[in-house]
């Protein structure tokens, strides 16, 4: 018998890595000039299928991730379009001359999908563990950034990517993420936010693994505070949705991010930039890791344990309600 059989809809309990795979191969199918490259975790970052099924597409460059980027330079400047796998603090760290000098200093079509992002790999010890990388990687000039929120956006992402001229850095986890999506069709666009929840009193703004935790975090302040939390889910961190923050700004102004990342660099200094620029002030609260390497264990005990899990979010929330802030819209004394 053949491989598995399956349609975008059966993949609801995949993986993000393992949606990352198939809708790879669904692209090379219909794009011949798509190739993938690895640096010996094809199957770890699940971009092994599509080595199953073109293997003359699949380069493994050994443990060399330098090599890996630059072979991907390479490849782009001769017409292919190269999806390059690796974990997320191997790809922005050992081989971010190559990503800086070879990638985004020349603009190439090179697609970046950065697995085990975040604590998503907590238990593997901070050498696995990658909370730098929105920071890093949205600081690249030429560059942007995506961070799904399941493997439904995955698969949106991954279409995107291709249809986007230029580098793309797209950051999944290791493991099976809560599901967020029933299917790709909710009006995914590169560079607009999705709101999940509806929301006046605050707004919660998230992007990748932790969307989950901001949505049920605003259905218990629905039903048991009677707060009505607005829930972004911000999966494109470059560029940036500017029109949805300052909306949620002047509709709520509450406003807390919360993300898989250390909270120095990432979506809430994102958020905060925008914010700082347009001279309107609010309530805000960024959650995430602390400025500090993390603790080992598993992603969602790591998550409660640095406050960013529902319960955080819960805590957050009901403080930030007690906060003080001008009721008037005259942002003139603001600026």
């Amino acid at each position: 018998m053949g491989g598995l059989n399956y349609t975008i809809l059966d993949t609801a309990k995949l993986s993000t890595a393992e949606l990352y795979g198939k809708t790879l191969c669904d692209l090379a199918e219909e794009h011949p000039e798509v190739v993938g490259l690895t640096a010996d975790l094809a199957k770890s970052t699940k971009i092994g299928v599509l080595g199953e099924k073109y293997p003359e597409r699949l380069i493994n460059v050994g443990i060399a991730e330098q090599n890996l980027l630059g072979a991907a330079a390479g490849m782009a400047l001769n017409g292919m379009v190269p999806f390059v796998s690796t974990f997320a603090v191997f790809m922005t760290m050992r081989a971010l001359d190559q990503v800086h000098t070879d990638i985004c200093y020349q603009n190439l079509n090179v697609k970046m999908i950065a697995t085990h992002g975040g604590l998503s790999f907590g238990q593997a010890g901070t050498t696995h563990h990658c909370t730098e990388d929105i920071s890093i990687m949205r600081s690249m000039a030429n560059c942007k950034v995506i961070i799904p929120a399941d493997g439904m956006e995955t698969a949106n992402a991954v279409q995107a990517a291709y249809e986007t001229p230029g580098p793309v850095y797209i950051r999944i986890n290791r493991g099976f993420d809560q599901k967020v999506y029933d299917n790709t069709e909710y009006g995914y666009e590169l560079g607009k936010a999705v709101q999940m929840h509806e929301g006046t009193d605050l707004t919660i703004i998230a992007c990748g693994s932790a969307v989950w935790s901001a949505r049920e975090a605003a259905k218990v302040l629905e039903s048991v505070d009677g707060v009505k939390a607005r829930v972004l889910n911000m999966h494109t961190i470059k560029p940036i949705d500017r029109e949805a923050i300052l909306k949620a700004v002047h509709d709520t102004r509450r406003i807390i991010t919360v993300e898989d990342h250390n909270v120095i660099g990432g979506l809430g200094s994102a958020v905060a930039e925008v914010m700082a620029e347009s001279g309107k002030a609010c309530a805000f609260k960024r959650l995430g890791v602390p400025d500090t390497f993390s603790i080992i264990g598993l992603h969602e005990d790591l998550m409660s344990h640095y406050g960013y899990d529902v319960n955080g979010i819960l805590a957050s929330a009901r403080e930030l309600m007690g906060a003080d802030f001008e009721e008037d819209d005259d942002w003139d004394d603001e600026i």
